[in-house]
């Protein structure tokens, strides 16, 4: 159908608008990157940037009709018919069936639309503007990610498809100028501060560090196959006689190479390789990394027996990794900070707009 077809090409220059702006909110844990100065989101709604196609006259009335009035602002069932096929095509999502479900989806496209008139509005309220300058750098990003090579092959593939390339400019417009009205209202207004990324530090450090990796060693005794707590005694006088000579100076690796009980790791003179953390049980991984790198523990005892172990080295939050950490942390408290000010913000303008809804 013509209307596929179309949302194919409609759905390319959405995507190549969205990818010039939208920042890339990092993982707790990864590469620290923050986001761009007065970039919105990605949970922000954008408009789809879609022109009206020709109809059949008989349709025009229907698709005309006013459902909704934002101040002075009319939006037509058109707008939201588009709209909500191109959101389904966006998320390969099927049209749900009519009744409550699909009146729902409606219901949110609409406050989406409605949400994006009020921030146009306030831009132009607050004479604000789009330099040519711009309209072309965006322009030519999109021709790029379409793939045109010239400006009128770009605009061949618009009209081609029964859009009109000056409705496209004036959705790209209009997405500037609600860029340039969240900067104001918004980026400028968030900030973060060192002691908020401390504070976040000390209350996460746990979940920062892992993935962090530590070596370490260790001796086990079991206690007999079936043996009540007379077995598990004897693994713990056993762990104890060999922890006295540990203390007493005696090398750990020889140790465990022959008293060791694990015989996976016995033979490596009880070497447990080079572990993340979380790899290990909860209970035995505390127990290691309490230590200092090169101290051994006293006889603790797991689900199989008695250990010793011995801490050869660990990552720690530190140098490159903990500026690391602060950038992410940086990142998180930021987009966090943005989006509670962005819902204020949207708040506030909808609560001084006059809304007449006509479904």
């Amino acid at each position: 159908m013509r209307g596929a077809v179309r949302l194919v090409l409609v759905a390319g220059v959405a995507a190549a608008l969205a990818g010039c702006s939208i920042p890339s909110w990092m993982p707790l844990i990864g590469k620290a990157k923050g986001p761009p100065p007065g970039a919105p989101p990605p949970s922000e709604v954008r408009a789809p940037l879609l022109s009206r196609p020709a109809l059949p006259p008989d349709a025009e009335a229907v698709m005309d009709r006013v459902i909704c009035v934002v101040n002075s602002d009319a939006v037509t069932l058109y707008e939201l018919d588009e709209a909500e096929a191109y959101y389904l095509y966006e998320n390969k999502l099927p049209r749900p069936s009519e009744g409550e479900e699909r009146a729902k989806l409606r219901e949110r496209i609409l406050a989406s639309i409605i949400e994006k008139r009020l921030q146009i509005q306030q831009a132009e309220r607050e004479k604000l503007t789009v330099e040519d300058a711009e309209m072309s750098e965006r322009m030519g990003e999109i021709q790029k990610r379409l793939g045109a090579t010239t400006s009128a092959e770009f605009e061949e593939m618009i009209k081609a498809q029964g859009l009109v390339i000056e409705a496209v400019k004036k959705r790209i417009r209009e997405q500037l100028l609600v860029e340039r009205m969240i900067r104001r209202k918004v980026s400028l207004r968030v900030s973060v501060t060192e002691e908020e990324i401390d504070r976040y530090l000390i209350a996460n450090r746990e979940k920062l560090e892992t993935g962090l990796a530590f070596e370490a060693r260790h001796i086990l005794f079991v206690p007999g196959a079936g043996s009540g707590e007379d077995g598990w005694t004897a693994a713990r006088r056993r762990a104890d006689e060999i922890y006295s000579r540990v203390l007493a100076g005696e090398d750990f690796g020889d140790l465990a190479r022959e008293y060791s009980e694990d015989a996976g790791t016995a033979k490596n003179g009880g070497r447990l390789g080079v572990l993340k953390r979380g790899e290990l049980a909860p209970d035995i991984e505390t127990a290691v990394l309490r230590l200092s790198p090169g101290e051994h523990s006293p006889p603790f005892r797991s689900q199989v027996g008695y250990h010793l172990f011995e801490l050869d080295s660990k990552e720690t939050l530190a140098g490159e990794q903990l500026a690391q950490a602060r950038n992410q942390i940086r990142d998180i408290l930021y987009k966090q900070k943005y989006e509670t000010r962005l819902q204020e913000w949207l708040t506030e303008i909808r609560g001084k707009a006059i809304i007449e809804m006509r479904l």
